[in-house]
């Protein structure tokens, strides 16, 4: 679990480098938390427009949310710059500048090439952003 929060207690520290697991167990960690926030302002009646499904094929009624509520706004806002970050530290670690997180605006190839950038392994030792976070 200190994993998946530390990017938080880290809040908005854009210097230095983080490892892998840092990263990925904070996504995994977020994924879930939406999805239980999106569960719950589906629940309230607080998403923005849904649809609800009286004859699903597993026999029972679903309401489905296409929009976050208040619940998804506030992790969304909550989470924004740490996840923000906690990708720069990462691009950091395998000693890339933050900025390459903007060729993620590219559709498609630009995705692809910076999740390549966000698993590949970092540079052993210390690099221009720190010292080895697995040292």
């Amino acid at each position: 679990m200190n994993w998946m929060v530390l990017p938080y207690r880290r809040y908005a520290q854009f210097s230095g480098r983080s490892r892998p697991k840092e990263y990925w167990l904070f996504a995994l960690f977020l994924m879930i938390a939406f999805l239980a926030a999106i569960f719950l302002d589906g629940v309230f009646g607080l998403g923005g427009s849904g649809h609800y499904v009286e004859h699903w094929p597993l026999g029972y009624s679903v309401a489905f949310v296409d929009r976050g509520g208040p619940f998804t706004l506030i992790l969304c806002l909550g989470s924004f710059i740490p996840g923000l970050a906690v990708a720069v530290r990462r691009l950091h670690d395998s000693n890339r500048s933050g900025w390459w997180l903007l060729i993620g605006i590219v559709p498609l190839i630009g995705s692809l090439w910076l999740f390549i950038l966000l698993i590949w392994a970092g540079t052993r030792g210390s690099n221009r952003f720190g010292p080895d976070p697995l040292a």
